[in-house]
């Protein structure tokens, strides 16, 4: 059946529409730590014991017409902006990773390549096909440091009289037993570079008999859920009119459209660990009348901290995908480079806090943590993605620290404003490398802002201490990153140079910080008072072995009595602090 869709003819109604599809969602999904829900985390837990897909919840989301978010709205769907989007996916993502994955974002993947260079009959058929209920899927193409996933890739060689022939093989691709359309990334040029690779959109009801063979499915040791199987094709015939762009576009293509894959991926996986997060708090309050034990302050106040981190370069990245669509590709690999290191350091936190309760796999209150570990990986969020990541940002350092660190003019205040008005997400605009550094540039200008605060005392003097600390370090990666090889990605191998890409994602995630913190309007008196920004900082700035001030006095206890407000009165521990189904 196909979804009628409201989207908000106006850009300002865009936002909160999407907010209250959120908010819809995760009402319709219901309590999560209700055992007798069927769409709460103990039925999803028992799905992925059985290694199932949780066929009730995804027929509920089938009814709210959840696939209509990855269709832009021009094509009749609700894709208007990547931050909104990402909103609201938090719902599904928040109870179970796999789900959202399994039930559709691999939509959005697929699909991004179409948005970006397809034809307007492509287009227009993957949108109505999407909007109809169905799925598409890809067929990644072979990466260094492959996963399983990423493993292995296709070929297609011109065929007599037009078109191409795909042949190979990959042994893991989701959802390719059940897709309606297969996106595939395959090599048309035997020879290394950036025009190895072409872009096909094919119907799988099209393959002649014999050219496809369906390879069985294929359980993971994470996201078990989830549809896993593989595909062989073999001189598979390919019309002319499923090429996507150009040929040899399909580099490009996958170095534009990953940018909005990264940055929502890192968007919606924090909700996930926020529910982790929560569990904790369960444990460590449960049975307690007085305050939380003091050995736990530390750890559930610096995750709380890390987990609004997260988010703060989530939603600078997803919005500068629409405000700054030429300029995103750096920062969006620098947050898919930190976010997942921040994610896993926080999990093993949340561990300890949560002790043998964490062992209980099937408990919805405690639950969360263990099929966490294990999906992360899966999506995307292990070293495939690091290496990947790395590739993009390394070549550009040295023309960073020669060009735009210390000479750019900071990006405008929007990008950081909640509630800003944004332009809509355009797959057809976005850029890639030679588009300067804007979140460098931001991190000087907050700090000369703040550097009068230092006189003041207390937290806000702390917190200018530690912003001009990251200037330093920005000062000294220039000075190193001048000295590098013209030609970085030759580079990647050398352990010392790869240190360069750590330090650099550190210093632009502690600049989002500094962004969000500067462009709270108020509204909400926590996030606009400096001690989760200064916890925040200083733990990044641990990470990278600066020397950081100590913590103010109250700094800890007021971060963690937000935290505790925030689970009682059931919201999220994000910068939304969005009102949880209970």
């Amino acid at each position: 059946m196909t979804t009628t869709v409201e989207t908000g003819s106006a850009r300002g109604t865009w936002e909160a529409a999407a907010r209250l599809r959120a908010a819809r969602l995760e009402a319709r999904l219901g309590d999560p730590h209700d055992p007798a829900n069927p769409h709460g985390l103990r039925a999803l837990f028992a799905a992925d014991d059985r290694r199932t897909p949780p066929r009730e919840t995804e027929e509920l989301l089938d009814e709210t017409g959840l696939a209509a978010e990855f269709v832009p709205a021009e094509y009749g769907g609700r894709l208007t902006r990547a931050d909104l989007l990402a909103r609201t996916l938090r719902p599904v993502f928040r109870r179970d990773v796999a789900l959202g994955f399994g039930y559709g974002i691999t939509s959005l993947f697929a699909t991004g390549a179409v948005w970006a260079a397809g034809d307007d009959k492509q287009r227009r058929h993957l949108a109505q096909l999407l909007l109809d209920g169905g799925r598409a899927t890809i067929l990644h193409h072979e990466l260094a440091h492959a996963n399983a996933i990423l493993r292995h890739e296709f070929t297609a060689r011109p065929a007599p009289g037009g078109g191409h022939l795909l042949a190979g093989r990959k042994d893991l691709i989701i959802n390719a037993a059940r897709a309606d359309a297969h996106v595939v990334y395959a090599r048309t040029d035997p020879a290394r570079g950036p025009r190895s690779h072409s872009v096909f959109v094919l119907d799988p009801s099209d393959a002649p008999p014999g050219t496809v063979r369906r390879l069985p499915r294929v359980t993971t040791s994470g996201m078990r859920g989830a549809l896993f199987s593989g595909l062989e094709f073999e001189d598979r015939p390919v019309p002319a009119g499923a090429l996507v762009g150009g040929e040899g576009d399909g580099v490009a293509l996958a170095l534009r459209t990953f940018q909005v894959n990264r940055s929502v991926i890192c968007g919606v996986v924090t909700a996930a660990a926020d529910t982790v997060l929560h569990s904790a708090v369960r444990a460590a309050t449960t049975g307690r009348s007085g305050p939380v034990a003091r050995r736990w302050h530390r750890p559930l106040t610096g995750v709380f901290a890390d987990l609004l981190a997260c988010d703060a370069m989530a939603t600078v990245a997803l919005r500068a995908l629409g405000l700054m669509p030429g300029r995103a590709h750096v920062f969006a690999a620098a947050v898919k480079y930190v976010v997942p290191d921040l994610l896993r350091e926080n999990l093993e936190e949340l561990a300890a806090v949560l002790g043998g309760r964490g062992y209980e796999h099937d408990s919805p209150e405690y639950g969360a943590l263990d099929k966490l570990v294990r999906d992360l990986p899966v999506a995307g969020l292990g070293h495939a993605g690091t290496a990947s990541c790395q590739s993009v940002i390394v070549p550009q350092l040295r023309t960073l620290a020669e060009t735009a660190w210390f000479a750019e003019q900071e990006p405008p205040s929007e990008l950081f404003r909640p509630g800003a008005e944004l332009p809509a997400l355009d797959y057809r605009a976005l850029g890639i490398a030679g588009g300067g550094d804007f979140m460098a540039a931001s991190l000087p200008r907050s700090a000369a802002r703040l550097a009068p605060a230092r006189s003041l005392g207390g937290q806000i003097a702390v917190l200018a201490e530690l912003a001009e600390a990251f200037v330093a370090e920005l000062r000294a990666l220039r000075e190193t990153c001048r000295q590098l090889p013209r030609h970085g990605g030759r580079a990647l191998a050398d352990p010392a140079v790869a240190v360069l890409g750590d330090r650099y994602s550190l210093v632009v995630a502690a600049a989002a910080v500094l962004g969000v913190w500067e462009g709270q309007d108020g509204t909400d008196p926590f996030l606009s008072d400096a001690p989760w920004a200064v916890l925040a900082l200083s733990r990044i700035g641990a990470r990278l072995g600066m020397p950081v001030p100590d913590l103010p006095e109250g700094c800890v206890q007021q971060v963690l009595d937000e935290l505790i407000r925030r689970y009682r009165a059931g919201l999220s521990c994000d910068l939304d602090a969005t009102v949880l189904a209970q």
